[in-house]
């Protein structure tokens, strides 16, 4: 019966919103330039997602860790056959609910609105570290636990009976076999050596000591906060590319959907003529 109820609450969680007729990012430049070891955040489009939306208050609710090419991962070379694809393509791994921490193609999230967070620093040899741990937690379930911890930490712990409250903050909480996506990438990184958010204090002597933070505090959101990851974006239309000339005022009302009225103003703001492609800028 317990085993009925979670699947049916992770049935529940991790229903989809159907994608966005047209996507705010350029995944083709995305999938071009991305480099092993980034990260990626995802705008997810689940009821889980929405949870943690709301608990985090920023709209990426999901990371990946890009991997590279199949063929480029020597501490796995098996990777090609268990994903019956080509040693060309492009794999990221990450931790989703009901599904545990899996390998995925990268072009699983054609039409999702990404974000590429990219490790400042990182070497060669730290980087190979960052992928060989991600890649030794494969198969790992998702902690469907945590998810309702960070809800619980919203709540002032002192309001509730101490066994309701978050186990997040004790030194082996939650089961070591259980992980979330930015929990999986967090301790990543910190088998390198590499910061996210870390506690930055002065010692007596003058130096700066670095503490690392719980990984289970860790959010996706985190990456775009954390000055350590520099920020890089590929919008679908990169205004950089056009001269003003070749967008027009738009004249006719947008086709707002019942959703969007309200959120956005019923006259475009530019109209863009797609049959014309942007100049070349090299």
């Amino acid at each position: 019966m317990l085993a009925g109820l979670r699947n049916a609450l992770v049935a529940f969680l991790g229903h989809k919103r159907p994608l966005p007729a047209f996507p705010l990012s350029d995944f083709e430049r995305l999938q071009a330039e991305i480099q092993p070891g980034d990260v990626i955040l995802v705008e997810g489009r689940s009821r889980v997602s929405d949870v943690i939306g709301w608990v985090t208050q920023s709209p990426w609710t999901h990371a990946a860790l890009y991997l590279g090419p199949a063929a480029s991962l020597a501490e796995a070379p098996e990777l090609t056959t268990r994903l019956a694809t080509t040693p060309e393509e492009p794999l990221l791994i990450e931790s989703e609910l009901g599904q545990g921490t899996v390998l995925r193609p990268l072009s699983a999230y054609r039409g999702e609105h990404l974000r590429v967070c990219r490790p400042r620093g990182l070497g060669p040899g730290a980087r190979r570290k960052v992928l060989r741990y991600a890649l030794g937690r494969l198969g790992t379930p998702y902690d469907v636990r945590q998810i309702f911890d960070l809800l619980r930490f919203l709540f002032p712990w002192f309001i509730m009976p101490r066994r309701w409250r978050s186990t997040l903050f004790e030194a082996a909480a939650g089961p070591g076999t259980h992980t979330v996506c930015s929990t999986m990438i967090a301790e990543a990184f910190a088998s390198a050596g590499h910061p996210i958010l870390p506690l930055v204090k002065r010692v007596e002597d003058g130096h700066l000591v670095l503490y690392r933070r719980n990984p289970k505090l860790c959010v996706p959101a985190d990456f775009d906060y954390s000055p350590y990851f520099s920020i890089v974006k590929y919008p679908v239309l990169d205004l950089r590319s056009w001269d003003r000339e070749e967008l027009a005022e738009g004249t006719a009302a947008a086709a707002l959907g019942a959703e969007e009225q309200g959120l956005y103003l019923p006259e475009p703001l530019r109209s863009i003529a797609e049959a014309r492609p942007p100049p070349d800028t090299q």
